[in-house]
């Protein structure tokens, strides 16, 4: 071990070793809370969590984890969520009232979203792509071949994956009749509606782009 790694401070000789138990990893990733500089007083809010200390949430066709201002106080905009989905599955059909954008960290995926216009966007990002969606605005986000990762980024500290509004959820929760009548079918057609929200699932991995997008019809 180097000085660099012990809370030790050579430059006023303060501090001492840490004989442990310690986490070592993630001593080297925060070395100035580790070594503190000379004009830090221990006032500074922690400005960062990682997601490996959160809640994983697992799912079907992948998983989720999230840090809002419960894990991290300081933050007082942003909330974050980190995503994966094996090759083929959704993030079904969702809206919320806050803003959204992200950036893909690995894989590719297909993005679509609808407006009150009744205009729709649909295409294939990959790793180091973007998007950014206003409040409302209901997406969904199907990974392709090779799966996919991304980075999410809300506009409320206190946004939660848990709290968005499905689209599976909201035709569990709605009377068939009503549900019918909307879509002009009967309502045996409606039975294979699933009766509880999916969230991420299992699907097959779609076709090229071009056999879905219309053209002329992005938002």
């Amino acid at each position: 071990m180097t000085d660099k790694q012990e809370p030790i401070r050579n430059e006023d000789h303060t501090g001492w070793i840490d004989q442990g138990p310690r986490n070592y990893q993630r001593d080297l990733q925060n070395p100035d809370l580790l070594v503190p500089p000379t004009t830090d007083h221990g006032t500074v809010a922690n400005l960062r969590f990682s997601f490996s200390d959160v809640h994983m949430r697992l799912e079907s066709g992948g998983w989720t984890r999230e840090v809002t201002n419960r894990e991290l106080p300081a933050s007082h905009d942003l909330a974050g969520v980190d995503m994966c989905l094996k090759p083929g599955s959704y993030r079904e059909m969702h809206w919320h009232k806050e803003a959204e954008w992200a950036m893909m960290l690995r894989g590719n995926a297909r993005v679509t979203a609808l407006n009150e216009k009744g205009e729709s966007f649909i295409d294939d990002i990959e790793a180091g792509d973007l998007w950014d969606f206003e409040a409302g605005i209901p997406h969904s986000i199907q990974a392709l071949d090779q799966g996919c990762e991304f980075l999410l980024v809300f506009s409320e500290p206190d946004f939660s994956e848990n709290n968005t509004f499905l689209l599976t959820d909201w035709l569990a929760h709605t009377p068939k009749d009503v549900i019918a009548a909307n879509f002009k079918v009967d309502e045996d057609t409606l039975k294979p509606l699933p009766s509880h929200e999916k969230y991420i699932f299992n699907g097959n991995v779609p076709g090229p782009i071009d056999t879905v997008k219309k053209p002329g019809t992005p938002m």
